[in-house]
């Protein structure tokens, strides 16, 4: 496989995790065995943004664009579309906070959704 199609492959992967984290919560409540790896992966999203921590795939997508001689992501789908999502220009701390807090809001909504779901099926009182 060349270094390109891999660093390709690193980014789609990336943005997938990205997606899960943030609507992952919406198939949990289709089938909530999935909080098993979705609580996982929003607990890890949250202190990456929220400690300003660099995901390992982020260098490991760099160093095989470079091995593929690569410079920068100029060319090709992944690069033009993806790129932008996952590395946005001008990202701050304070721009990482709000990500974090984003992805809490929006999980708390779907994990809500679905504690409630639950209390009414048991016919918990108050509901």
């Amino acid at each position: 496989m060349s270094a390109r199609l891999a660093a390709d492959l690193v980014l789609v992967l990336h943005l997938a995790f990205v997606v899960f984290v943030l609507l992952g919560g919406s198939l949990v409540l289709l089938r909530p065995w999935l909080a098993l790896v979705h609580l996982p992966a929003v607990t890890w999203a949250v202190l990456l943004e929220f400690f300003g921590w660099i995901c390992p795939l982020t260098p490991l997508e760099q160093d095989l664009r470079r091995a593929a001689g690569q410079a920068g992501y100029e060319g090709g789908f992944v690069e033009h579309y993806l790129v932008p999502i996952l590395y946005p220009p001008g990202l701050t701390p304070s721009i990482q906070w709000v990500l974090g807090g984003i992805v809490l809001a929006v999980n708390l909504v779907f994990y809500g959704l679905l504690i409630r779901r639950r209390f009414r099926r048991s016919g918990t009182p108050g509901s």
